[in-house]
């Protein structure tokens, strides 16, 4: 396969593109609630500096890749391997960040449906007035009912693809330079009503003033592993943006404006809900059930609080929508470079997801009992295997491809950082990001 045609047309989109594929439920659902778990600003200290240690050098390495191939994920591997005198099996890494990604958009399109169906609950006034027993039963009884959840998957999808299948310029570039300013301006928004709310204190002194005797080894591995989940490095998503990035655009500072991006998100995120938890005097260590139980309880409950209960399930549904979009184009585009048309094969994609996420749907009625692996039902496992196993090996696949075997010159060309920053980046990627991603991978296996 040649080169491919397609670029973003400015090195805004590219920023914007990349910030709205690391942006999604890693920062608005899982991360909240996973500080939560883990004690509050410790956790996000170790996260940050997991994010400029490990989520950084990996990010980079990924995109260049794409970059110097300028092909589908897996034709960009095999392209640059041949160059450099290696095996040209290193392709079928492209192929596995594919399967990963296609296990992920299956459970991920059925969650983020979920958004869709709170969020016209959220605007219909329907938690309004009800108590928590009445909003933890009725999210039992919506996980209960296959047709609903296959409605809202169903609908989430099709919003996904028919941009996918648009293409870079008219479709994933037009939504991002869209979305993710509408993104912030309601996270601005929903900050600044949190800093309204009774909990504001006493929600950032338990973000931003850590206490480090709370730090313990399991605490440590969720910021590392965290931290690799939240920049969606790992599964070839980013190389396939890669291979569309302009041609004369820095990369390290491209990706350092994601990465303050993508924790940005994730620190207003985590001020307006725990603002909001801490005002009702709510546990901010609920869990997953943070997000669809314990917020609509919060919000019904101070003024105003139906329509920004309504802003904030808006501002998950964008942000969830972008994430997708990434986790299709590199199937789409691993399709193409076998001779496909764009719009055939997100068709092609778009049916296999469907079928597969049918799986998660019955996970929380017919088949929760089914154990298909691990004592895993099927949304357990598709949940849980490729985020914590898959992921890691790919992103250890991936950096150890970038610093050890792809054309030295290539990868030089690629980066675009002078021959010091070069030397930098290989060292950081050589002697700390691998040994730390290969921590996350055995972490992810125990």
């Amino acid at each position: 396969m040649h080169e491919t045609l397609e670029r973003w047309s400015t090195r805004r989109a590219f920023i914007l593109a990349v910030t709205g594929a690391a942006v999604g439920l890693g920062n608005i659902w899982r991360f909240p609630y996973i500080t939560g778990e883990n004690g509050g600003a410790a956790f996000l200290v170790l996260y940050v500096a997991f994010v400029l240690l490990l989520g950084l050098p990996v990010m980079m390495a990924e995109i260049m890749i794409g970059r110097a191939g300028r092909r589908s994920p897996m034709q960009s591997l095999g392209h640059l391997a041949a160059r450099s005198g290696a095996s040209r099996h290193w392709r079928w890494l492209g192929l596995f960040g594919a399967a990963t990604v296609f296990c992920i958009l299956s459970f991920y399109s059925v969650v983020s449906g979920w958004s869709i169906e709170f969020l016209v609950a959220a605007i219909n006034g329907d938690f309004r007035g009800a108590s928590a027993a009445d909003i933890g039963a009725g999210f039992d009884a919506f996980l209960a009912d296959p047709a609903r959840l296959t409605f809202n998957h169903s609908l989430f999808l099709a919003m996904t693809l028919l941009v996918v299948a648009a293409g870079v310029a008219k479709g994933l570039e037009r939504l991002n330079n869209l979305l993710m300013p509408l993104l912030y301006l309601l996270l601005v928004l929903l900050a600044g009503y949190a800093a309204t709310t009774e909990g504001f204190g006493v929600a950032l002194g338990w973000l931003f003033l850590p206490d480090f005797s709370a730090l313990t080894p399991l605490v440590v591995m969720h910021a590392m592993g965290h931290a690799f989940f939240t920049l969606a490095v790992g599964a070839c998503a980013l190389m396939a943006y890669g291979a569309y990035m302009p041609d004369h655009q820095s990369l390290p500072r491209a990706v350092g404006a994601v990465a303050v991006l993508d924790v940005a998100v994730a620190l207003l995120a985590g001020i307006a809900i725990f603002s909001v938890v801490f005002s009702q005097g709510l546990d901010p260590g609920e869990g997953p059930g943070l997000m669809f139980v314990t917020l609509p309880i919060a919000f019904a409950e101070l003024p105003w609080g139906a329509l920004w209960l309504s802003v904030f399930f808006l501002l998950l549904l964008l942000a969830t929508w972008t994430s997708s979009i990434n986790l299709a184009e590199p199937m789409v585009a691993t399709l193409q470079g076998w001779g496909l048309r764009r719009g055939l094969a997100t068709a092609v994609v778009g049916v296999a997801v469907w079928s597969l996420g049918m799986l998660s749907v019955f996970s929380f009625s017919s088949l929760a009992e089914t154990r298909v692996l691990f004592g895993m039902n099927p949304f357990e496992l598709v949940s849980t295997i490729p985020p914590e196993v898959f992921l890691p090996l790919g992103g250890l696949l991936i950096a150890i491809f970038a610093a050890w075997v792809m054309p030295e010159e290539a990868a030089r060309y690629a980066l675009d950082v002078g021959p010091g920053g070069f030397r930098l980046w290989r060292g950081v990627v050589r002697w700390v990001a691998i040994p730390l991603t290969l921590v996350v991978l055995v972490a992810g296996l125990s």
